[in-house]
């Protein structure tokens, strides 16, 4: 699913919004998430899942294709966990227990 169609899904759900209106709001999410990340901090939605930043530090790597060392930049990247409700809806036989 992309944005639009989450904003079309919204907006069929609650006729009593303007299309315009579910789309400012679901921007402003977004933008809130992605403000917060930015900030090197962790959003968490209840039951969804907890967005969070990873650093990764800067190294040398390797091409493979000719075996030089390459320098690569540190880098922030963005993850996230699901949670448990989630995932068990993902997973109905899920029990927790390995």
């Amino acid at each position: 699913m992309i944005k639009s169609e989450l904003v079309q899904k919204i907006a069929d759900s609650n006729p009593h919004l303007y299309y315009k209106d579910v789309e400012k709001i679901v921007n402003t999410i977004l933008d809130q998430i992605v403000g917060t990340l930015a900030q090197n901090k962790r959003v968490e939605l209840r039951g969804f899942g907890a967005f969070s930043v990873k650093h990764r530090p800067a190294r040398v790597a390797r091409n493979p294709r000719t075996g030089t060392k390459v320098p690569v930049d540190e880098k922030f990247i963005p993850f996230f966990k699901t949670g448990k409700d989630l995932h068990r809806r993902l997973n109905k036989n899920y029990t927790g227990k390995k």
